[in-house]
């Protein structure tokens, strides 16, 4: 990523923070103490007027393996 790419991200990154700083505090947690294998992530969305949507995943190795090769790639 170039610099200014770079810039912009982490602005953009500080903006969700301000809008959303319960969340970023939450996720900053959750990953700070680790999600190992065999946890479960579940999200639920409620739109405007709609039924919430849930859905969940158990955590496998093979996603924190694909976690990983990501991490190797940032620049």
């Amino acid at each position: 990523m170039n610099p200014a790419g770079m810039m912009q991200f982490m602005s953009a990154i500080n903006t969700f923070k301000n809008n959303h700083p319960k969340f970023a505090s939450f996720l900053g947690l959750v990953v700070k103490g680790g999600i190992p294998e065999g946890s479960v992530i579940e999200i639920t969305v409620t739109r405007p007027g709609e039924e919430p949507i849930t859905a969940n995943m158990k955590v496998l190795q093979s996603d924190l393996e694909l976690l990983n090769s990501l991490k190797d790639l940032k620049p």
